[in-house]
């Protein structure tokens, strides 16, 4: 394979195509990512009103905190979700787009989803990097418990029928608003003004269609910064004041 794009489409056309030639699966469900859903408008100026199932990451628009890597896997998640989606109707296809997941009291490590979560509280600057990344690429940063990611495969998985694509979130925020709720729940924290950048962005959240399938996000935006949190404390990723223990 050229590039990791061309392989993750690969990858993903040779399993639907198993799928399909086997006639016993009924519904193919994929974890997608959200990166492959920019709002960002094509000629890389401003966002669209919103964020939802019809935004798709266009090729090759340059923005702020972008990087060869974050971009190539930006574009293989692209390509390869909009590749699967291409089967739906010869089998279900499901494709959950997830946000940013938090949380995770039984994992054993950090993953790095979590560690970008948690950057600001850290101080760690490139993967606070990462996080501003999404932040520019989606407007906000969406995110949701690792909890809720599991319950939503499950719950696609029992539905008697569905298919299509759905955005998986539970918040939507700006990495300021992020820092703000660690502050609420931690009153000790100090995050340095570095990692606070505060932007005027009026772009909302706008996908409802997992809600209106009949799923509900069962925690909250401070249940997943907080378990995010412990979950460092409890590795020894981080530490915070005694105060707050």
């Amino acid at each position: 394979f050229k590039d990791t794009t061309e392989a993750a489409v690969a990858g993903v056309e040779s399993i639907v195509k198993c799928c399909i030639t086997s006639g016993t699966v009924k519904r193919l469900i994929y974890t997608a990512s959200v990166v492959a859903s920019s709002p960002l408008k094509e000629d890389g100026e401003g966002f669209k009103d919103q964020l939802d199932e019809s935004c798709w990451t266009s090729h090759g628009v340059a923005f702020a905190y972008s990087t060869d890597h974050l971009m190539a896997y930006a574009s293989s998640k692209t390509a390869s979700e909009k590749e699967l989606l291409r089967y739906n109707g010869a089998i279900e296809i499901v494709s959950l787009a997830l946000g940013l997941v938090g949380g995770g009291p039984l994992l054993s490590t950090m993953p790095g989803s979590v560690n970008v979560l948690v950057s600001q509280v850290t101080n760690n600057k490139a993967v606070y990097n990462t996080l501003r990344f999404l932040e520019e690429l989606l407007g906000k940063v969406p995110i949701l418990h690792v909890e809720d990611v599991c319950d939503a495969h499950i719950f696609c998985l029992e539905k008697p029928s569905i298919s299509g694509r759905f955005l998986c979130a539970t918040a939507y925020l700006s990495s300021a608003e992020i820092a703000s709720h660690y502050r609420m729940i931690f009153p000790d924290i100090q995050i340095p003004d570095e990692f606070v950048e505060k932007l005027d962005r009026k772009i909302v959240w706008g996908s409802t269609k997992l809600k209106d399938a009949g799923f509900e996000f069962k925690c909250d935006v401070k249940t997943i910064l907080e378990d995010s949190i412990n979950l460092g404390l409890k590795l020894g990723e981080l530490e915070l004041p005694s105060s707050q223990i």
